[in-house]
């Protein structure tokens, strides 16, 4: 199973950037799909959860200008990042649980995409 996250990209203040991220192989399900990301000097954070079937979180840094959304039929997961600032420069992380086709479940990750905010 593998994760590939895309999108990241260099973007001026207030503008907007989309990040896809897939997952391919031998899946049998998806649980929670999210997203984190990584400051320069700063911890990993959680940017955004989407639980199948259930409601999304975000971090407050991120509410109201970022979307988390899924496309369960091709095992992908979103976001949609808006009104973007300067701190929000970070490199983003898809994650998912995944059941496999062995019925194991395990934590991936994506590779990472750099946004870059410019001011």
């Amino acid at each position: 199973v593998q994760l590939q996250a895309s999108g990241g990209g260099l973007v001026q203040v207030g503008g907007s950037l989309k990040l896809s991220c897939a997952a391919s192989g031998n899946i049998f399900s998806i649980s929670v799909m999210s997203w984190y990301r990584l400051g320069s000097g700063k911890q990993r954070e959680l940017v955004a959860s989407s639980p199948s079937g259930g409601s999304a979180v975000y971090v407050d840094a991120v509410k109201g200008r970022f979307t988390i959304s899924r496309d369960n039929a091709v095992n992908a997961v979103y976001l949609e990042m808006s009104s973007l600032k300067p701190e929000d420069t970070a490199v983003y992380y898809c994650n998912a649980w995944i059941q496999d086709t062995d019925y194991e479940f395990n934590d991936y990750w994506g590779q990472g995409t750099l946004v870059t905010v410019s001011s």
